[in-house]
């Protein structure tokens, strides 16, 4: 688990820190001396460090130097007396994360800590996410660390094996089809895809039932459908809320009798498939207001899922996006970009509208570098609350450091808030000033 090295000489201040920080549950190693925290020290490791700025021997200051060496990104907060903030400030210049001033509230440190943490867990998992991409590590559409994927991949594994019709429930771009190939899996025959929209009235019967030679004009041999065609696999009817409502009727009728009849024909011929049917439209609804036949509804609704939206499962956007860019690099010859934590963050609090289909066209953008046409309008309109409030925050800030020649004393006097306030959210905006 992720903690806290320590560095704090005085051995009374070293007691009443540790204390404080594992109160908040946080971990913490402490020692005495910088040599020994130099030691625990590598590029790979996952939290952070607080250090008082005079020790004994070496300073905290010399020990922030050593510490950027070992790695630029690894945050190091520093713990001052009072003569020596303008020190702090200079080092937080010179690439420090944070400085807490003696004396300090517990409270504040921890706040300070758990921030500087969730900053080196964000760039260790961009680094581990970069190394998989450049590796080719395949990244699965299944895989995830949320709970809504665990729960797809549970229902995968339960009802994959057994043959059931299935009913997917999602917003446009989620993955319906993705999950319905998912459960096809180990199936013996083939995977077809049909989409309701898109298939004529008209047409419906002879592509999906098949027909007879002779059975209209320009039918001169025997042609099988959909449904006969996929004996031992998957008939994957997309979109099927646009399905008429006289052809609801047919299609009730062939999953209730597993079977169908050639247009033209009087046979009955036996299917053998399992049938996924996927709506992005609520179709109990769409049953009540009698849009959509309730009867069907009733038969495919038996075994149902529902697609979390992209934004509900932000966790996985990472290895999502991981793949695709893996995708797009082999479609295109292009090599990996590079993107820093920072801009990760930002695109896992995006509203995402078309989900994971949206995402897949990002990563193309990413591979080919024109992902600059995806910036977030300028009010932060198609952003979560707590972010377009992050937007504002940010240009007053900048604003005011402007106005102020980026004199972050008279930005703050100015503002109306302490310096070391303004200091603290400069630092988390990554907006410089002086």
């Amino acid at each position: 688990m992720p903690g806290v090295l320590l560095i704090e000489d005085e051995a009374s201040v070293r007691l009443a820190t540790v204390q404080s920080l594992k109160l908040a549950q946080l971990p913490v190693n402490a020692v005495e001396t910088m040599e020994e925290a130099l030691d625990q020290l590598t590029p790979e490791f996952d939290g952070v460090v607080v250090s008082d700025v005079r020790l004994p021997g070496r300073s905290g200051l010399e020990l922030l130097a050593e510490a950027q060496r070992i790695d630029r990104e690894l945050p190091v907060i520093l713990v001052t007396g009072h003569g020596d903030v303008a020190m702090a400030v200079q080092a937080m210049r010179d690439g420090a994360y944070d400085f807490v001033e003696k004396p300090f509230r517990p409270d504040h440190l921890v706040a300070v800590v758990k921030r500087a943490l969730d900053k080196r867990r964000l760039v260790l998992e961009n680094r581990r996410l970069q190394d998989r991409v450049r590796s080719g590590e395949e990244v699965h559409l299944l895989l995830g660390e949320g709970v809504a994927m665990q729960r797809l991949r549970q229902f995968v594994a339960t009802i994959g094996p057994s043959g059931a019709d299935v009913l997917i429930n999602g917003e446009t771009g989620t993955g319906k089809e993705v999950l319905a190939r998912a459960l096809h899996a180990g199936s013996s025959g083939p995977f077809v895809a049909i989409n309701c929209a898109a298939l004529p009235e008209t047409m419906f019967e002879s592509e999906m039932f098949g027909h007879e030679a002779g059975a209209f004009t320009g039918a001169q041999k025997r042609r099988i459908g959909k449904f006969e065609y996929a004996r031992g696999g998957t008939v994957f009817l997309d979109e099927l809320e646009s399905m008429p409502l006289a052809l609801q009727a047919k299609l009730l009728r062939v999953l209730q009798e597993r079977c169908v009849e050639r247009l033209g024909g009087n046979a009955s011929v036996p299917i053998d498939c399992r049938v996924v049917c996927a709506s992005k439209a609520d179709l109990a609804e769409m049953s009540a207001q009698g849009r959509f036949r309730a009867d069907l509804y009733y038969r495919i609704a038996t075994v149902n899922v529902d697609l979390p939206p992209l934004r509900s499962h932000a966790e996985d956007i990472p290895l999502l996006l991981a793949h695709f860019v893996q995708q797009a690099c082999r479609r295109y010859q292009r090599p990996v970009p590079d993107w820093t934590a920072q801009q990760m963050d930002e695109w896992r609090a995006r509203a995402w509208p078309g989900n994971v289909r949206e995402l897949k066209a990002f990563a193309e953008r990413l591979v080919l570098g024109v992902a600059g046409a995806d910036a977030a309008p300028a009010d932060g309109s198609a952003l979560p609350l707590p972010k377009r409030l992050e937007l504002i925050e940010k240009r007053l800030l900048r604003e005011a450091l402007a106005a102020a020649d980026g004199q972050v004393a008279l930005a703050a006097e100015r503002l109306g808030i302490p310096k070391k306030t303004l200091y603290d959210k400069l630092k988390r905006f990554e907006i410089e000033g002086r």
